[in-house]
């Protein structure tokens, strides 16, 4: 397949990095197509086992950088499809927070075998994963800085 080479290194490695997320989201998709999940629904999940099973709202928004009225709406529709549920911090407490059903904690064992992101991962040997992973987390902090100056 050909494709176009920018001239500017900027505008091209943005373009190779939206290429390679793009390719893992659907191979992640088709992966998980046959347990009814989305990806984004399973790194929900994954971050509930990461927080202790339970977390609220505000702290689930917080590690998925998603706004709180976006995630309100996937965690109603996981919990009406029995991966989640509300639980109160203590019974007459307004605190909700949110925890994994037993469905939920299934589909998290389930998924901790798929391989498809291991495995497209796998191109890089791990000195060169940790490299990548500090230049990523170095362009996230530039992008933030930038995007808060914007607004």
């Amino acid at each position: 397949m050909d494709e176009i080479v920018s001239p500017d290194s900027s505008i091209y490695a943005r373009y190779l990095l939206s290429k390679a997320r793009h390719f893992m989201t659907k191979a992640r998709r088709k992966e998980l197509a046959p347990y009814n999940i989305s990806p984004r629904q399973v790194y929900i999940v994954d971050l509930l086992v990461d927080l202790g099973h339970k977390a609220t709202l505000a702290e689930l928004a917080r590690y998925t950088d998603r706004g709180i009225n976006t995630l309100s709406v996937q965690l109603t529709r996981m919990e009406r499809d029995g991966i989640i549920k509300k639980v109160r911090e203590t019974p007459k407490s307004t605190l909700l927070k949110f925890e994994l059903t037993e469905k939920g904690q299934e589909i998290y064992k389930t998924c901790k075998k798929l391989k498809s992101i291991k495995t497209i991962m796998s191109a890089l040997t791990e000195e060169e994963r940790q490299q990548f992973i500090t230049m990523l987390k170095k362009i996230i902090v530039k992008a933030e800085k930038y995007s808060s100056k914007l607004s």
